[in-house]
């Protein structure tokens, strides 16, 4: 179990507070023990921490969202059981309250205890008819050994979380496209969505800064100060 010390080093490394370090580290301990798990390899990662993780996003996320071809609800529950009994061991107290069948899949949202800290996890798989292979990836990062991990392919995983953006509008997503833009990472297929992008950003009341600087570093801060401005002028650069 990695200790407060460490937890306030890397708050003050990375420029954020001891509350995202500390949920980072319980995704990244989750990931490696979730993908030593048999069957796991059928479950790809995805979402918002997959940017994070995987494509280095700044934005500290919350959730761990994955895909599925129909694996069976009782092999799911299965190895999120294996996987936090492995996290128990390392002396991490665990409490699900909640783990159920959804209509698209799987829902289960898990407190961990780490140095008196509750921190919460909401772990969603979504069930797809059909999901393209899987890709293997390693995962280096500050609190455990490298780690594989298995993701949906990349243009997949941005063109799901363009897509996310259409439906919910949340500060996040539109963040997130933010970075996948200035990262390079959208598809030429992808990039008509971006006019109803500006028709949606054109229209939103979201406030930005309030909403997002808590999950960002402060060197980002910046960034978020008059967000829909530059959001759209990123947009209109790659139209």
């Amino acid at each position: 179990m990695i200790s407060q010390s460490v937890i306030q080093s890397l708050a003050q490394k990375l420029q954020s507070t001891e509350l995202n370090i500390q949920r980072e580290y319980i995704q990244n301990l989750f990931l490696s023990y979730f993908y030593q798990q048999p069957d796991s390899n059928k479950i790809f990662f995805k979402g918002g921490t997959a940017l994070r993780i995987i494509y280095q996003s700044p934005r500290f996320s919350e959730d761990l969202d994955f895909s599925s071809t129909k694996t069976a609800i009782k092999k799911i529950e299965d190895i999120v059981i294996h996987t936090i009994g492995e996290i128990e061991r390392e002396g991490i107290n665990v409490d699900i309250k909640e783990s159920k069948k959804t209509s698209g899949g799987y829902l289960a949202i898990i407190h961990f205890f780490l140095n008196n800290q509750e921190i919460a996890i909401q772990l969603e798989i979504s069930q797809r008819e059909r999901v393209n292979k899987g890709e293997l990836t390693t995962v280096v990062n500050d609190f455990i050994p490298p780690y594989t991990l298995v993701t949906l392919s990349q243009d997949q995983l941005i063109s799901e979380k363009v897509q996310a953006l259409l439906t919910r509008q949340k500060a996040r997503d539109f963040y997130d496209l933010y970075y996948i833009l200035r990262a390079n990472l959208l598809s030429t297929k992808d990039k008509g969505i971006l006019e109803k992008v500006l028709i949606l950003l054109s229209k939103t009341n979201i406030l930005f800064e309030q909403e997002l600087k808590i999950f960002l570093p402060k060197s980002h801060w910046s960034i978020v100060r008059n967000f829909k401005k530059t959001l759209e002028q990123e947009i209109k650069r790659t139209i």
